[in-house]
């Protein structure tokens, strides 16, 4: 499947909210829940407005992915973008719908973005993290040349966190 990876804009919102709806009960098995108001239009398109304003900002970049039919299957993002010493870097995350999961666009959404983040954006080094029993994630972090630096539980989580760093070689 062929995948492109374009900027979230407001014109996306209606899409988004579909993607996002469809895939609640999936994406709940595995991270937490955004809570019942993010499922209602209105509180979703204000969200969407806070996020594009930090993507203005330079602050965090999120991004659809999308195949050759301009379809929604998933999104990846990086937030938290700062400057630490001379480096720039930013946080990982990104879900695939249900119905295109196990296919490896996850995989290969990431390696887009990475490929993209030293040029366009000027970030050479992504953080990320994942549960322990997220093998899918995992995989894809590692298929992506992440190096696994720490396992860790937070006091209030259930379970443990493996947290990864990608460092891009150029630099």
């Amino acid at each position: 499947m062929d995948l492109k990876i374009e900027l979230l804009c407001q014109q996306d919102a209606r899409d988004l909210f579909e993607f996002e709806y469809k895939n609640r009960a999936f994406f709940e098995r595995m991270v937490p829940s955004r809570g019942d108001a993010y499922y209602r239009f209105e509180h979703f398109s204000h969200v969407l407005s806070e996020l594009l304003q930090e993507q203005a900002e330079g602050i965090s970049y999120f991004f659809l992915i999308r195949d050759e039919n301009d379809t929604i299957v998933g999104r990846i993002n990086l937030v938290d973008t700062e400057v630490n010493g001379s480096i720039r870097m930013g946080h990982l995350g990104y879900r695939i719908g249900e119905e295109y999961s196990g296919m490896g666009l996850a995989t290969k959404a990431v390696n887009m973005l990475l490929k993209m983040l030293p040029d366009k954006y000027g970030i050479h080094e992504v953080h990320a993290k994942t549960t322990e029993d997220n093998f899918g994630s995992q995989k894809v972090l590692e298929k992506n040349h992440f190096a696994l630096v720490a396992v860790d539980k937070d006091k209030n989580a259930k379970e443990a966190f493996k947290n990864y760093i990608w460092k891009n070689e150029r630099i």
